[in-house]
């Protein structure tokens, strides 16, 4: 059973850094893990995806420069590094696990199997 626990969330001021952290579990068969994120009324949006074996990373053109994906070598952890944090970027933040996620899907929230259960992220002043 994969179980994903993600942590890091909170307040930040404009401009400010955020490091998201996503504890994973039983998850040894998955090809991509990302980084989802839903506002209020809107729908859950892609954020940033990484290949599990071979580190390859993918993002949203809107973090691109601002934003890296990141695992730890023992492939337990799953990090979102936020920087230059915006007001449009606060948002329940989601890591998620797709076990036979293709590259063309990888925005895609029904490609991935397993969820995790959301940290929130509101940067305001």
């Amino acid at each position: 059973q994969v179980q994903l626990v993600e942590s890091g969330g909170g307040l930040v001021q404009p401009g400010g850094s955020l490091k998201l952290s996503c504890a994973a579990s039983g998850h040894t068969g998955s090809r991509y893990m990302g980084w989802f994120r839903q506002a209020p009324g809107k729908e859950r949006e892609f954020v940033a995806a990484i290949r599990w074996n071979g580190g390859h990373t993918y993002y949203r053109d809107s973090v691109k420069g601002r934003f890296t994906i990141s695992r730890d070598n023992a492939k337990t952890m799953l990090f979102l590094e936020m920087n230059s944090l915006q007001p449009e970027d606060t948002a329940v933040y989601y890591c998620a696990a797709g076990l036979r996620t293709i590259m063309s899907q990888l925005s895609n929230p029904t490609a991935y199997d397993y969820w995790g259960q959301g940290t929130q992220v509101t940067v305001s002043s």
